[in-house]
Formats: structure tokens, sequence, C-alpha cells
């Protein structure tokens, strides 16, 4: 049986604190974000955030194999761009209707918090803010699944029912969720789709166990689960370029339940730049 790690006592306010440091950034963004802004100066005013806090980015100079150092303060993904945008990828301004994900991870006396968000710019179409509501209603449904002694399959089932039963878009296939802690990414893998077989997630009938801290984000696109990524760079996208939402929360598996450290962005308007 695999065992993962397990944080009790001081731990537990020591995580809650990173998460709330990435909660409060995100609440200043909201305020921030606006038409015209280029992901440059976000990020910029991400970094100054984060120093204010006294935090570091989690995903500065991050490596994983065969990618370069990741070159950005947080992910910034605007539309079609699903997850791990850059701000070196796209020099030109934002516009009205346009979506922005941001993912922030801050490393806070050594405890990671990690949570990513989804506004719409300005103004957006009814299908965009249907598919942010579907990505938020998905969080919602996948966190409250994750009940102490039971399988991670349970997150994987009720982000499926709303995303594609209830309203009809395609959850992304291949990524997801996954442990945390002090380390950024530590097992368990959370996958936001049941698995077509069990070599896709090895981990599914794993149970959760009071104390696990898991990042759990599902990542939605209008048009396909699938994925468009070019080897060597960081930013992956829709492999049809359809409209892209993600999401992301931090959750320790309480006694009697799940908690949701950053469960206050969920009081975020959809819209910024108004």
């Amino acid at each position: 049986m695999k065992t993962f790690s397990l944080v009790t006592g001081k731990d537990i306010h020591a995580a809650e604190l990173s998460a709330k440091h990435v909660v409060e950034i995100h609440k200043a963004l909201t305020d921030f974000l606006r038409v015209g802004l280029t992901l440059p100066e976000i990020d910029g005013f991400v970094g100054e955030k984060l120093s204010a806090l006294k935090c570091k980015s989690a995903f500065y100079k991050y490596k994983i194999p065969g990618q370069p150092p990741f070159p950005s303060q947080s992910c910034l993904s605007v539309n079609d761009c699903v997850v791990h945008g850059t701000h070196i990828m796209e020099q030109a301004p934002l516009v009205p209707g346009d979506l922005v994900s941001i993912d922030i991870g801050v490393t806070h006396h050594g405890w990671i918090g990690d949570a990513a968000w989804t506004w719409g710019i300005e103004e957006v179409s009814d299908e965009n803010m249907k598919l942010m509501q579907a990505g938020r209603e998905c969080l919602l449904a996948g966190v409250a699944a994750m009940q102490p002694n039971r399988p991670l399959m349970d997150f994987a089932k009720a982000v499926q029912r709303v995303a594609e039963n209830e309203f009809g878009f395609h959850l992304i296939r291949g990524l997801g969720g996954h442990g945390y802690g002090k380390t950024l990414h530590a097992p368990p893998f959370v996958s936001n789709v049941v698995p077509a077989h069990p070599s896709e997630w090895p981990d599914a009938w794993c149970k959760l166990e009071e104390g696990m801290l898991i990042a759990v984000e599902p990542m939605l696109a209008v048009g396909t689960g699938q994925i468009e990524n070019d080897r060597g760079t960081w930013p992956i996208y829709s492999a049809d370029h359809s409209m892209s939402v993600h999401y992301e929360a931090d959750v320790l598996i309480g006694k009697d339940g799940p908690i949701d450290f950053t469960a206050e962005l969920h009081n975020l308007p959809y819209i910024a730049g108004t």
C-alpha cells in the first residue's frame, strides 16, 4: 500500500498561511487586471506582491526534464492556453473578452501555497461565462468529494460529472492535481477525469488520509480534452485552440472532511477590469 506525507499540528498552520498568501495575491490581481496590460506587467506585479509578503515564487526557475527553467513568477495563461503560460510568450496587451488564468505558487518559511484562478477581462461572451461557472462548480464539487478514507477516484467522478454532464465542456486529460507541502509537486497525482485504463492513473484507488495536503486543479476547454504543446516549451494549449479555464485549490484532508485553505477565492468576481 502506498503511503503519503501527512501534516499535523504547527505544520498545518504553516501550510494554511502559505495558502492564504496565495489568496491575498489573487485578491490583489482582481483589482489590478484590466484591458491594456501585458503579461510582463502582470508577472512583475505578482513578483512585487510576493516580495511584500516575504514570499518567493515556487515556480520561478522551476525545472522538469526536457524543459528550460520556468521563466516567470507565475503561470499566465490566456484564452486557449490551458496552463503553464509565461510572461515571455505573448507581448500583446489584454483586450475585452480575454480569459486570463493565473497560477500562483509561493514558498513561505519552507511551505508551499499553490492555487490558480480565471477571470474575464472587462466583458465575456455567454459561452465563456458558462465556462468559468463550470470551472468553479467543478472545483466545489471535487473538493466536497475529498472525504477521508475514500479513494481519489471520487474527486475525478465529481469533477467530470459537473464539467461534462452538467455543462457540456471538456476536462483536459493527462493533467491534474498533486500532493504538496514542502515541495511543489508530490504524490499522489490527482486526475480530473476517470481513467480509460488502470495504467492511465495508478493512484486512482489510493485512499485519502487525514493530514494529506493536495492541490486539486480542474482545467476545462470548450471543444476538446486534448492538448497541444511544442516540445521544449512550457505553455500548453487546447488542441483545437478553444477557450480554456483553470481553477486550483489547496486542500487539507481533515478528520471530518476536506478543508479548503483557499476557499475565499470563490468570493472573487468573474470579471476584472470594470
